[in-house]
């Protein structure tokens, strides 16, 4: 019962919500939770109240504003002071012809491009409680969609969220993403955008010590930076140390050439000790 009050407060509180849609909407909610196996429009018919039909019809409801609906709840849910916004997109398999947008992506499990659906998920991260709430989710275009946008995928994945930027900048500025995501095609345009961009770069990044020259004044392109890093032989002078419970936690303010930018950037040795090269962990933090 304290499931089905909250999404009917929610509900109400995203817009002026007919009576039929609302008695839909929340026996959908009630079966979501109820049905055991697959869940598709042809089982809401099996074991809801409503045919079939009357289901796909809700569902293809485009005013209705999911993302104020889950925004409702995350509010009353998340509590905490510290808040990120977390993407994550995941392959789901699928077959046939005639669902839209089927196409080949990449599959983490599988290791491989395989053929299917691509959603990407939106989440709100709770940091100082240590919990996560889904916000929203977008299905990815395939290939010959997004040509006939003239866009890449990584530009699609940013061209959204800056779409979205004012509900998420509601919540947090800070978007948490994996390694897939620091490239300069996404990072700019985030930037420009009033974000911050929190993400993982590869082990086998390669980064710069920014220059400590001054600048003379002169005409010229001033220098970047100063040498390439190397993370078995980290130069401690430039770095702040931080306090772990395990390892060694260093920050410092690198150049990304493959950014055009420079980062913060923390560098985590699971040792007690600076190791070769495989085995730190490192985020990086674009203002």
């Amino acid at each position: 019962m304290q499931y089905q009050s909250e999404c009917l407060s929610a509900l109400k509180s995203v817009a002026n919500i007919q009576k039929p849609f609302e008695k839909t909407f929340m026996d959908t909610m009630k079966l979501f939770m109820a049905i055991p196996d697959r869940i598709n429009f042809l089982q809401l018919g099996r074991y809801g109240c409503f045919s079939e039909q009357t289901y796909r019809n809700l569902f293809e409801h485009e005013t209705f504003d999911w993302f104020a609906f889950n925004g409702s709840i995350i509010s009353k849910h998340l509590t905490g002071k510290r808040k990120a916004i977390a993407i994550d997109p995941s392959y789901i398999p699928k077959s046939g012809k005639k669902t839209p947008w089927i196409g080949y992506f990449w599959s983490g499990c599988a290791g491989e491009y395989k053929r299917g659906l691509e959603i990407m998920g939106i989440g709100v991260i709770d940091i100082d409680n240590h919990e996560c709430m889904t916000l929203g989710s977008i299905q990815t275009p395939d290939c010959k969609t997004l040509d006939n946008m003239d866009k890449s995928l990584v530009d699609w994945y940013s061209s959204y969220l800056i779409c979205r930027k004012d509900k998420l900048q509601s919540l947090s500025r800070t978007v948490v993403a994996d390694a897939f995501f620091s490239k300069e095609t996404f990072i700019t345009p985030m930037c420009e955008n009033d974000f911050h961009v929190i993400s993982r770069f590869r082990n086998d990044v390669i980064l710069y010590y920014p220059t400590l020259e001054q600048k003379t004044g002169k005409r010229g392109h001033p220098k970047w930076f100063d040498g390439r890093i190397d993370f078995a032989n980290l130069d401690l002078t430039r770095c702040k140390e931080y306090e772990v419970n395990k390892g060694k936690l260093y920050g410092l303010r690198v150049y990304a050439k493959a950014l055009k930018r420079y980062v913060s950037l923390a560098v985590w040795y699971p040792m007690d000790g600076r190791t070769d090269s495989g085995s730190f962990t490192s985020l990086q933090t674009i203002p």
